[in-house]
């Protein structure tokens, strides 16, 4: 069975709202813990948007599951990553103006870039994942830097607008998810992700971990956040 990472950024963007102290994401990781969750995630952006340095570190200090950090190649970020030493680190592309991430890491544009930061996070023993579009070539590129995993884009498969064009892109996913494993990665999966959509892809092959926030997030306002990760973890089941 897929295992269920919750990604608690969106909780931090409420408390950016406003400036304050509340919702804290930490309490929300806890509460994830308490759901079911196999592990944290989130992603600290340049620009500082919704996590902070104080939620990262603060957060090492108390998750009991994997801690997982969602990152820019950027030198500043990786000083970060290097000093606090999450369970994993998974390389994502970050644009400034973008609501949420857009789309897979460029790793064959960005090789250099990429080398120089995961060659200080592996020097330190941290897990480093590329978050990529379902791609065999980004898939390759990712294999041969010495990536452990492969985390891949599932926002065109959660986008689709009729049942013909998902099937297309889910068939995409179960395509590069095989290609993936047969390089010796670990297969992880996200983005876009929905209590209605996530059935399907916790099902392919070989698929170790299922990255999931904003729906969690999102139902967590109705129901409870322990609640809500109980409930997408019993799907996956």
């Amino acid at each position: 069975m897929a295992k269920l990472g919750v990604n608690i950024d969106h909780v931090a963007t409420v408390r950016q709202a406003r400036r304050t102290i509340e919702p804290d994401p930490v309490w929300a990781a806890a509460l994830a813990e308490l759901g079911g969750a196999d592990g944290i995630t989130l992603h600290l952006r340049e620009d500082r948007r919704h996590i902070q340095e104080r939620d990262l570190r603060v957060l090492k200090q108390t998750v009991q599951v994997k801690l997982n950090l969602e990152m820019a190649a950027d030198p500043i970020v990786t000083s970060m990553a290097c000093d606090v030493i999450p369970h994993q680190v998974t390389l994502v592309p970050e644009k400034r103006e973008e609501v949420t991430t857009e789309g897979g890491l460029d790793v064959i544009a960005n090789c250099m870039r990429i080398k120089t930061c995961m060659e200080q996070l592996v020097n330190l023993g941290i897990e480093v994942s590329m978050f990529v579009d379902p791609d065999p070539r980004q898939i390759e590129a990712s294999h041969n830097m010495g990536a452990k995993a492969v985390e891949l884009h599932t926002g065109r498969y959660a986008d689709a607008n009729n049942e013909r064009d998902q099937d297309h892109e889910f068939e995409a996913l179960v395509s590069a998810g095989a290609f993936a494993i047969e390089r010796g990665l670990i297969l992880h999966l996200g983005h876009g992700l929905t209590y209605r959509n996530v059935q399907r892809v916790a099902r392919i092959s070989g698929v170790s971990e299922l990255n999931i926030g904003h729906s969690i997030i999102a139902r967590s306002i109705m129901v409870g956040f322990q609640q809500a990760v109980r409930e997408m973890k019993d799907l996956i089941r």
